[in-house]
């Protein structure tokens, strides 16, 4: 038998008007409940007997975040702790002074209330919206676009000019080792690792680069390239088709995109809604106002 939320609000009501007219209320309160309010949310400083929660401290650095984020833990609960309790104290400063009463803070109320109520709408529609179905599908589509598109892992050599390009390019006709010459000759960063560019797609380099390493055959060796770089000697070690990574290597960026995604529609759908006067351009937002629609685009080719 399910019982709905009214009956449930109803019976808890029944239940607490018992308790009263018994005074078992008031033991239970005086009793229980304050301690484990204690125990859970501890007080850990008062101003001027009003009181700072561990709560409190924790909200704080919420909000405070990127500033915080070079501390180590315990520094930083003691940082945060010693904000709020000035905080306190010139807050109760400002309230003697009637600092409230004044235009320009009543104007910065306004906005962090209407930010706070933005802010936590927003929180809620894109944590409904951020659903295992939901994440699946925007995965499933992306590994469809990614899978089956090739890629090739190889190295380079990057050097100022042709000529020397030319003398590496040489050496390596010769027989010389590919990486070890990368490690000696090469300007690039990677020339570390042998100069090893992982795998990576046409997209992804320039394009001259690109248009020569994916012509080439895996074990082959380019002669000299140009791009704005400089001059490359490539070798192509491997190609393959490219696979989408494991839907938990991503979970995360797929969970913000969708977060992002459901917020924006969100704001767009409310916005078309509301009755917006832009004072600030008026010509413009008539214009656009009485502006043709668009015409139907269903046989439009799809973005990619």
């Amino acid at each position: 038998m399910t019982t709905s939320p009214s009956d449930t609000k109803t019976g808890m009501r029944l239940g607490l008007a018992t308790l009263a007219a018994t005074g078992c209320l008031v033991a239970v309160l005086a009793a229980g409940l304050p301690v484990r309010a204690a125990e859970s949310d501890p007080v850990l400083a008062k101003v001027n007997g009003s009181e700072i929660h561990a709560s409190d401290v924790a909200l704080a650095e919420e909000e405070l975040g990127p500033s915080l984020a070079q501390m180590d833990p315990s520094t930083k609960k003691d940082n945060v702790l010693s904000f709020l309790i000035d905080m306190k104290i010139v807050s109760k400063a400002a309230e003697d002074k009637k600092v409230e009463n004044s235009d320009e803070f009543k104007k910065r109320l306004a906005f962090t209330r209407n930010r706070l109520l933005m802010d936590s709408l927003l929180a809620s529609e894109g944590k409904a919206a951020t659903t295992d179905e939901a994440m699946k599908k925007v995965y499933d589509e992306a590994a469809k676009q990614i899978t089956g598109e090739q890629e090739v892992r190889a190295r380079h050599i990057l050097v100022e000019t042709e000529d020397e390009a030319k003398a590496v390019k040489a050496e390596l006709d010769k027989g010389a080792d590919f990486a070890e010459l990368a490690k000696k000759k090469s300007k690039d960063p990677g020339a570390a690792d042998g100069g090893d560019l992982g795998f990576f797609t046409k997209e992804q380099m320039v394009p001259e680069f690109s248009a020569v390493a994916f012509a080439l055959e895996p074990g082959k060796i380019s002669d000299p390239v140009k791009s704005q770089f400089g001059w490359h000697i490539i070798k192509v070690e491997e190609k393959r088709s490219r696979k989408a990574p494991d839907f938990e290597q991503v979970k995360a960026q797929i969970e913000t995109y969708v977060t992002r995604k459901a917020q924006a529609d969100y704001v767009a759908k409310l916005r078309e809604a509301a009755k917006v006067e832009r004072m600030d351009k008026p010509a413009a937002a008539d214009a656009a106002k009485d502006a043709p629609k668009p015409a139907d685009n269903k046989m439009a080719p799809a973005k990619k």
